[in-house]
């Protein structure tokens, strides 16, 4: 696994130069590590894939211990190595469906990222992704079928700080990890969030749309029930007019009838008394 031994050179010698300064100076508090626990929920800022390999450089000097960490904090699991990622830069791995989250806490590989290996992990992350186990004596990875290097997805959730490249990691002969990257990668499109967002929206138009249809046909349900209330009004008002209507005729016949009785009876007198008159004068002329 030469991922792990004499290939970090420069950064032996800056982590020693840290160690030395950390030793002389006590009043520097010790680096906290990051929380990665929620790194497989935050927003993917990089994503790409890379050969990784491991390490567990504890300053021990076994197996090709190189000594602290370049950022001073002390090794653990979830503690990697990049050659150009700026340091405390965060994220996670995905090996077989497996995902691993990361904090990039160490420089390197050295050479071996000349031939693409640009991501070291720890030999505890190393151990669950390959189904092995971590061997705290040669701190290597043990029952594994002899696995060094995984080919892994990279997701980038948050960038450190510091020098570093913020992008697609390149080799550390570049010199990339020791400047300050003013120009980070564009976050790619979440084709997830974009469908999920996509997908909401529509289920809000469908609703809108029920919504509406329902709001419709309480409308027609509100005319077909007044319609028939006008429906039900409409033959009493029928009936009263037509009632009317026959008291009316009715008034009237009686009328005409008294009336023409009232006539008859008027005739019949007139007739009556012409013929009294007629008598009468018939006896006065028989009188006379």
């Amino acid at each position: 696994m030469t991922a792990r031994f004499g290939m970090r050179v420069s950064t032996l010698l800056v982590t020693t130069a840290l160690t030395v300064g950390a030793g002389a100076a006590t009043a520097f508090a010790e680096p906290t590590a990051p929380d990665i626990s929620q790194a497989t929920e935050q927003r993917t800022l990089l994503k790409g894939s890379t050969t990784a390999s491991y390490y567990w450089d504890d300053a021990s000097g076994r197996a090709g211990d190189t000594g602290l960490p370049a950022s001073g904090i002390p090794m653990r699991k979830g503690l990697a190595a990049s050659p150009s990622w700026p340091l405390m830069t965060e994220g996670y791995v995905v090996y077989k469906g497996k995902k691993a989250p990361f904090f990039v806490g160490d420089r390197g590989p050295g050479a071996p990222s000349n031939n693409g290996i640009m991501l070291d992990l720890d030999a505890k992350t190393f151990a669950d992704l390959t189904g092995g186990t971590f061997n705290s004596s040669t701190l290597g990875v043990d029952g594994n079928g002899g696995q060094g290097h995984i080919k892994v997805q990279y997701v980038i959730t948050k960038w450190g700080n510091g020098v570093g490249k913020k992008n697609h990691p390149v080799a550390f002969s570049t010199g990339a990890w020791g400047r300050k990257d003013t120009n980070p990668a564009k976050p790619p499109v979440d084709v997830l969030a974009v469908a999920a967002k996509k997908k909401a929206a529509e289920e809000k138009k469908a609703e809108a749309a029920k919504v509406a249809a329902l709001k419709e046909k309480a409308g027609q349900v509100k005319e077909v029930k007044e319609a028939g209330k006008a429906a039900a009004i409409a033959p009493a008002s029928l009936n009263t007019d037509a009632t009317a209507a026959t008291t009316a005729a009715e008034t009237t016949s009686d009328t005409s009838r008294t009336g023409t009785a009232l006539a008859l009876v008027g005739g019949l007198a007139v007739v009556g008394g012409v013929g009294y008159l007629g008598r009468g004068r018939i006896r006065r002329a028989v009188r006379r």
